[in-house]
């Protein structure tokens, strides 16, 4: 029997194939999202994902240094792997981006970036994401309904915008208008 589980510190992944609620974090929650190119990556990432990896995406929102997402594995994938390509390959690419004269906060982000590599020792030279993604398996439609309510809310919350749908880096403009930036599933 195959074990279905991915212990992390803290929380896991129990069943990859369930819908949960996942949270990435830039470490020290530096404002990273504030600039289109690294949210564009992010995008570009989740639809790879979706086309190649397995993943399906019920729900996303960007926020300035943090993103939340509703979504599982496709049958014999494995969530915990997609999420680990997605954040190795958005790291990769965001990493590019900051080495290069595009970002003028360089000098202090590399700075900071590699102190938080500095205290894990698996990491290389530079760690972007926090290492946990906080997974919660939904495990009922009224416990989606409310993660996906939270996820739209978010930036209306953070006073971004007044309306749910029209904040561009979210999934909220595909529930209420029927497109978005990217392709979503649905999750009702």
């Amino acid at each position: 029997m195959k074990n279905n589980t991915v212990f992390k510190e803290g929380y896991c992944i129990r069943d990859q194939q369930a819908t949960h609620f996942l949270t990435f974090t830039v470490c020290g929650w530096i404002d990273l999202f504030t600039r289109k190119a690294y949210r564009d990556i992010l995008l570009e990432s989740f639809q790879y994902c979706r086309n190649h990896k397995g993943l399906i995406l019920y729900a996303y929102v960007v926020m300035s240094n943090h993103l939340h997402l509703i979504a599982r594995a496709k049958e014999e994938k494995q969530l915990s792997d997609i999420i680990r390509d997605f954040k190795a390959h958005t790291h990769r690419q965001m990493i590019r981006i900051i080495e290069s004269d595009e970002e003028s906060r360089r000098h202090w982000m590399l700075h900071q970036l590699k102190y938080y590599a500095s205290r894990h020792a698996r990491n290389e030279q530079y760690q972007i994401w926090i290492q946990n993604s906080h997974p919660e398996e939904l495990f009922t439609n009224e416990m989606a309904l409310i993660k996906l309510n939270y996820i739209h809310e978010n930036p209306v919350r953070a006073g971004y915008v007044a309306n749910p749908q029209d904040y561009l880096y979210s999934s909220a403009s595909n529930y209420i208008n029927g497109k978005g930036l990217i392709e979503i599933d649905f999750l009702f």
